[in-house]
């Protein structure tokens, strides 16, 4: 599997990984012999900024990274300020691509047609949020739907596990949530909280490397985030089964590309600016490039890759913007 090089400290120090370096922002085609990505021979610079989804992030840190072999005069930068950060970014037309564990809300569709700014959803990958306890927590193997609820909507009180089963320890739980800017959090609040408002001890934060030290270091600890970050953390977490109705089921590649690993399955998302792409040839070439080599970069990192089919529409999609 592919590691996240540097990643925790350089969001600690940074939150933006420049994958790739370039002098100026203006866009240079020059002809070189070396070939490039898609159907160009261009040798090409300039700037691709994207930000948003921390769960998103790895895809596209690796996908960058193997960009900037091909494209080294491109700048392309990274950011994960959470789907709904970046989704701020972008309708104020600071980013170029906007990355999603979510579909984009209503409220966000209104705010980028109030600023003219036109988009195309492109689908990545598929994820699992995944359930994660301490491994010295021997006594959770599985959760149903309704504990996670009742272990995550806010009564008022400092919870214990006692209270989600009497034969489990009186110790006070500790909960590790993604951020409100995250799509991770709106998912989990979504199909699992139902809109209801979370533990208010709750630890937030949209770097999920901060979500992994904290689980990992408290053993009375639990926590919730995309499933690379617990496959490349594997060794000092525990995943929990969900049990929605049919058994306990664990979130592994087979059951969350076929959807058995529910509700906590979903797909992950890029938005792309159309206006970035019919002009600036860089952005377009970027996300081309993207689209081709999501499915190998997903599951590189620990995601599940879509259909082929998928990709292709995705790349039918960018054509149309292309003409």
């Amino acid at each position: 599997m592919k590691k996240f090089k540097g990643f925790a400290l350089t969001a600690m120090l940074t939150g933006v990984l420049a994958v790739a370096t370039a002098c100026g922002s203006d866009t240079t085609k020059e002809e070189s012999t070396s070939g490039t990505t898609g159907d160009t021979s261009a040798k090409l610079s300039g700037e691709v900024i994207i930000d948003g989804s921390s769960t998103v992030y790895p895809i596209m840190e690796a996908v960058s990274e193997e960009y900037g072999a091909v494209q080294p005069d491109v700048r392309v930068s990274v950011g994960f300020s959470g789907t709904g950060g970046g989704f701020k970014k972008f309708i104020a037309g600071e980013t170029d691509l906007s990355n999603a564990s979510r579909p984009v809300k209503d409220e966000e569709k209104a705010e980028l047609d109030k600023n003219g700014i036109e988009y195309t959803e492109l689908p990545l990958a598929f994820d699992g949020i995944t359930v994660v306890v301490n491994p010295d927590n021997d006594f959770v193997d599985h959760l149903t739907v309704e504990e996670l609820k009742a272990l995550w909507v806010d009564n008022g009180k400092a919870k214990m596990w006692s209270d989600i089963r009497p034969e489990w320890p009186k110790e006070e739980i500790k909960f590790y949530s993604p951020g409100t800017d995250s799509g991770t959090y709106d998912y989990f609040n979504e199909v699992i909280l139902e809109d209801a408002p979370i533990v208010s001890n709750a630890t937030l934060s949209e770097d999920d490397n901060i979500l992994v030290q904290g689980v990992s270091g408290d053993k009375n600890a639990i926590g919730f985030f995309g499933y690379a970050y617990y496959a490349e953390n594997q060794d000092k977490l525990k995943d929990v089964s969900i049990d929605n109705g049919n058994g306990p089921v664990e979130p592994t590649h087979e059951t969350i590309g076929n959807g058995d690993y529910a509700p906590l399955s979903r797909t992950v998302f890029t938005y792309v600016s159309n206006k970035a792409v019919a002009e600036k040839e860089q952005v377009a070439d970027y996300t081309k490039f993207a689209i081709e080599n999501a499915g190998k970069m997903a599951e590189e990192v620990g995601y599940i890759s879509l259909p082929e089919e998928d990709y292709k529409k995705d790349l039918e999609k960018l054509a149309e913007l292309t003409k």
